[in-house]
């Protein structure tokens, strides 16, 4: 007889999922275990950054999930609300429902007996279980969401896990353990953070910087910042391949890092310092997913261009060493043309480009798509590619 466990990655393999986005919850201890092994998995450090990844994923051709604490839902609902209903991007999320199930924790009370009421609000469909009788409505939800081309939620109550003993999962020789210190944690990675580089005065506006990378960008998949930046790209270089963002600042590399797990053309993102101060969590997952196809440009101009040019954190840093520190090995600075199409003609991968420019905006027309005509050409181009 399947654990309520098994019977739930069951039915996420029934319903052809195949990229979960995950951030642990202990409710979830003996779940999260069977997700690694049977599917790809990409572990979160903020969930905007895995909505944004799934979004990717998904224009790509995958169909991906999202499995959650419920409190997390709080974290991702104006992504959810500026991406997913605004270019009818489908995403099921399988939460666990905290706060309403002998709860502990009086944190979790408040969000927990809130949320199903604040998620219909927003309209976001929602099931519910309880009980193992309850299960099917996972693979529903998963349907209801790819069918609808929207965000379907299910909140499942602890009381579900507790059917199975927890020595259900544990099999002889079984090698995960669930504590620092044991066989299996190990630090991997020790980023460089050093970083010899002069000081230069910016040469160029945010327009001569893409005008400058045209040539490079002009046939590759590119995601592009939301704001004037995509009025800028679309005077210089308007093509099918360009995902123009109409709204989820932060989430302009999230997206590229999705597409680029699933379509092997280079996906280059045209980011800002504002957008990836916004969601430095993204650094992360490049560190640990990207491939040699994925590429980020970040336009540092120092400001929130788009809202009038007020002050960010990044003058008071060096955006390319918070990339080396997150882990992201391939990277350049430029301060002119020149420097940006030398640092985009690097072999190695995945590159991160920390592009110094001067504050301006170029008075330019909107992009005249709309978002669902944005999404459509822009997934036909990374079917015929």
């Amino acid at each position: 007889m399947l654990t309520p466990e098994k019977e739930t990655v069951e039915l996420f393999e029934q319903n052809n999922i195949n990229l979960v986005a995950t951030l642990p919850c202990d409710r979830l201890k003996n779940l999260l275990p069977l997700v690694s092994k049977r599917f790809f998995e990409v572990p979160l450090s903020r969930e905007e950054d895995g909505v944004g990844i799934c979004a990717g994923a998904f224009l790509a051709g995958a169909k991906p999930l999202m499995l959650i604490q419920s409190t997390g839902i709080g974290n991702l609902l104006n992504a959810l609300s500026s991406l997913n209903f605004t270019y009818e991007l489908p995403l099921p999320i399988v939460a666990s429902w905290r706060g309403v199930y002998r709860e502990s924790i009086p944190a979790q009370g408040y969000w927990g007996t809130h949320l199903q009421a604040v998620l219909n609000a927003l309209d976001v469909t929602t099931y519910e279980v309880h009980t193992v009788e309850d299960l099917p409505v996972v693979g529903q939800a998963i349907q209801e969401s790819f069918k609808t081309s929207l965000p379907v939620v299910v909140l499942v109550s602890p009381e579900l896990w507790q059917c199975a003993p927890a020595d259900a999962f544990r099999q002889p020789g079984d090698q995960r353990l669930d504590f620092l210190g044991e066989p299996g944690y190990k630090r991997s990675k020790s980023p460089a953070l050093s970083l010899e580089a002069q000081v230069k005065c910016p040469t160029m506006t945010r327009y001569e910087a893409i005008e400058a990378a045209v040539p490079y960008l002009r046939g590759r998949t590119v995601v592009c910042n939301l704001g004037i930046p995509c009025k800028e790209l679309y005077a210089l270089c308007d093509q099918p391949s360009n995902f123009y963002m109409l709204g989820s600042m932060g989430l302009a590399s999230s997206i590229g890092l999705g597409i680029s797990l699933y379509n092997k053309s280079e996906v280059v993102v045209l980011d800002g310092d504002g957008s990836l101060l916004m969601n430095p969590n993204v650094l992360c997952s490049i560190s640990e997913q990207a491939r040699d196809n994925f590429t980020v440009v970040a336009l540092d101009n120092g400001t929130y261009g788009s809202t009038g040019d007020q002050c960010t954190a990044a003058q008071q840093l060096d955006l390319e060493l918070l990339a080396r520190g997150f882990g992201i090995d391939y990277t350049a600075k430029a301060y002119t043309a020149e420097d940006l199409l030398t640092a985009l003609q690097l072999p190695m991968g995945p590159k991160f480009i920390h592009v110094v420019i001067k504050p301006g905006n170029t008075s330019l027309q909107d992009v005249p798509y709309a978002a669902t005509q944005i999404k459509q050409r822009f997934m036909a181009h990374l079917r015929i590619g």
